[in-house]
């Protein structure tokens, strides 16, 4: 422990404050303080959105530390913020204006936040501040699932199955595939706690199959591929090609097995054919999108309008229940701001696997970018992470999005170990 004081000596109270900002996103506080369901009171509620508060001023502390790299972000990130200013704009067409207003600001700090700690801390850092607030949060699931069973299992639907501080088992699965991603990336990245790391991301694994997320399990394996992928890449150009060729012929494999055997795919997963029931929410909302299909309902609204008559209204007839959100981060943004904001939300997604994939191959795009995007992409097919406010999912794509657009990779406090005059170095060099 004595090599990582060392190391944060000088930024000590950063890595608090990201350590706080990504365990207030996470959400891991909400259940273990306000009960294990899915229904809170008002007074619950708006304590919850009190709670974020201070986060937010550890987040703008950050964005302080971060200095002119965070500024040098934002025109780097124009499809980004184009994203944001399409929400904002949203107010003028929104079913409810003032509710999308009230999100607006938290998806910006959210988005801040991201912003923070990308152009903070070098992914030598990062990855290992990551590490540290998943350990924590790995380590007080533990606690409740083993010493506390009542609230850190599963109790009615999938008895046994680990939820640990959140309120169900996938949450938790979820969480811990971002784990192990980011210990792996912080063994490499660190060679000194290699060990450390390389221990506590394969505790990560064990929480993750204790929480029986079938979800979980392929996104971890992602995770290991990914962090294989960008590892061996980083140790020559020809292992790099054979990477290349080997992800490209897994991917065109999967996708071939998808189209020939979806029933297949979906027992792989522990799914029936209807998702468990979101391809019935996607029909309704396809519905109400047909009315107002080029800029949607507005931003983050169309979830809480109860009025007979609202699209929501409409998309439960359709469904035959009641959902909470699309259950799909591509249906969300569609709903909320039509085909404009759908095409905005395409070029960002592309965007990012092409900047996950340049700066991989050019050595010094961090461990932690690609798998986390690949685990990303995959969630967003059936869950709503996109431009979530105080959503730690949201959050950390940004991020990643950020820190793959900014040029070299040191902390804002340190000068520049590598000018833009010299060339690139493998992945291997930067890492030690």
């Amino acid at each position: 422990m004595k090599g990582f004081i060392d190391d944060w000596r000088d930024a000590w109270v950063s890595l608090l404050c990201g350590i706080a900002v990504i365990v207030a996103f996470s959400a891991a506080w909400q259940a273990p303080l306000f009960g294990y369901n899915d229904q809170q009171s008002d007074a619950a509620g708006a304590l919850m959105r009190n709670f974020y508060y201070p986060f937010y001023l550890c987040g703008m502390f950050l964005a302080w530390r971060g200095g002119l790299r965070l500024l040098d972000a934002t025109w780097r990130t124009a499809t980004l913020l184009g994203l944001f200013g399409l929400c904002a704009a949203s107010i003028l067409w929104s079913i409810d204006p003032s509710g999308t207003e009230r999100r607006l600001v938290a998806l910006f700090m959210t988005i801040l936040c991201a912003y923070a700690l990308a152009s903070r801390f070098s992914w030598k850092r990062l990855s290992e501040l990551l590490a540290v607030a998943f350990g924590l949060m790995m380590a007080a699931s533990v606690v409740l699932a083993v010493a506390f069973p009542m609230m850190g299992k599963m109790q009615t639907l999938f008895p046994g199955a680990w939820r640990g501080v959140w309120i169900e088992k996938n949450m938790l699965g979820t969480y811990m595939a971002i784990g192990f991603t980011a210990c792996a990336a912080a063994a490499i990245h660190n060679p000194a706690r290699r060990w450390f790391w390389w221990g506590v991301s394969a505790a990560m694994v064990f929480v993750m199959l204790m929480s029986t997320s079938k979800t979980a399990l392929v996104s971890t394996l992602i995770g290991v591929a990914g962090v294989s992928f960008v590892y061996l890449t980083g140790r020559g150009p020809v292992t790099g090609i054979i990477m290349t060729w080997l992800a490209v012929c897994a991917v065109l494999a999967l996708a071939g097995f998808a189209l020939a055997a979806p029933d297949q795919l979906f027992l792989l997963l522990g799914k029936d054919p209807t998702l468990t029931g979101r391809t019935f929410i996607w029909d309704g909302i396809r519905r109400v999108v047909a009315e107002r299909p080029l800029l949607g309902y507005g931003y983050g609204v169309v979830w809480t309008d109860t009025d007979p008559f609202a699209p929501l209204a409409k998309i439960v007839h359709v469904a035959g229940f009641r959902p909470y959100h699309a259950h799909s981060a591509w249906f969300e943004v569609w709903l909320g701001m039509g085909r404009v904001g759908l095409t905005v939300w395409s070029c960002l997604f592309a965007e990012m696997w092409l900047k996950g994939f340049y700066r991989t191959w050019r050595g010094d795009g961090g461990v932690f970018a690609l798998p986390l995007i690949g685990i990303y992409s995959l969630a967003t097919v059936t869950e709503s992470m996109a431009l979530g406010w105080n959503d730690l999912h949201w959050c950390l794509a940004v991020m990643v999005f950020v820190k793959l657009s900014l040029p070299g990779d040191v902390d804002s406090t340190e000068r520049a170990a590598e000018p833009a005059a010299q060339p690139k170095r493998r992945l291997r060099v930067v890492a030690a």
